[in-house]
């Protein structure tokens, strides 16, 4: 018999019970800072779509930036969706990976970081498309000069090592897609890479498990929309039984810790709504 739709869980800390529950989980989405992305992903329009489609968290991904990170947070919060900053980087071998944070400091030291290793390339709204910066209402603050869609001169290890100082987790994206994936660029996972999850992208789970077996390893596996369009958003999306909606409790979950887990991955027909 199959799980309720909210299951809850209580488990004993101490003295203390802890209320587990279901929270749906976007962690791939992009805003229009991104080149590649639709204007329409104002952050106004972000949080208003992902309350339609019935979810609880989301992280803001854009491609080696967190420019329009915050505007985010803070709409979710009066909109009752819990924003997880972060960026989705591309490391110097061209793979991409979700770096996600607990909190907006560590993701503006990690900022940093990445903008010194961003090449002083210029974008041409032309060919790669617009950059802006925006506030809540969607209004161009400003234009991201620097083409953002380029890779770091950091390798993929290095990024993974430098996130975790920083608190935060990076998560491989759309991990076994033929390109700008760690399977496309290496064609296996190194074996001393630290990492605890990887991503499926929305438009398939071939992977009845939920897991991913590389030799002697399994990998849990999430799906998320990556989302380009308002439309896409919560189109792929990961189930957590957990007792916030906080990083540390993700990271308890893709390791199947105190009782944190993952219960399922969705995958969804795009509706324009």
């Amino acid at each position: 018999m199959g799980s309720p739709p909210q299951e809850t869980r209580k488990r004993k800390a101490g003295k203390r019970m802890i209320h587990l529950r279901e929270f749906h989980a976007d962690l791939h989405i992009h805003t229009c800072l991104s080149p590649c992305a639709s204007l329409d992903l104002s952050p106004r329009n972000i949080v208003a779509r992902a309350k339609f489609q019935g979810l609880d968290v989301i992280a803001i991904t854009d491609h080696n930036t967190a420019k329009n990170v915050q505007v985010v947070m803070r709409l979710g919060e009066k909109g009752g969706i819990k924003v997880i900053p972060g960026m989705e980087v591309q490391s110097r071998e061209e793979i991409h990976l979700l770096t996600l944070f607990p909190d907006w400091p560590a993701t503006a030291a990690w900022a940093e970081e990445v903008s010194r290793s961003l090449p002083e390339m210029n974008n041409d709204p032309l060919v790669f498309g617009d950059q802006p910066i925006v506030d809540e209402d969607g209004d161009i603050l400003d234009f991201e000069p620097r083409l953002l869609l380029n890779s770091l001169g950091l390798p993929a290890e290095e990024i993974i090592r430098l996130v975790a100082k920083k608190g935060g987790v990076a998560i491989p994206s759309h991990f076994d897609r033929s390109s700008f994936s760690l399977i496309s660029q290496l064609g296996f996972i190194p074996p001393n890479m630290p990492l605890e999850v990887l991503e499926v992208g929305r438009s398939r789970f071939p992977y009845p498990e939920g897991v991913w077996r590389d030799g002697s390893r399994t990998f849990p596996l999430i799906a998320c929309s990556d989302a380009h369009r308002p439309e896409e958003i919560g189109t792929g999306r990961t189930v957590f039984l957990m007792a916030e909606p906080a990083l540390a409790e993700f990271r308890l979950a893709f390791g199947n810790r105190e009782g944190r887990r993952l219960v399922k991955r969705i995958q969804k027909p795009i509706d324009p709504g």
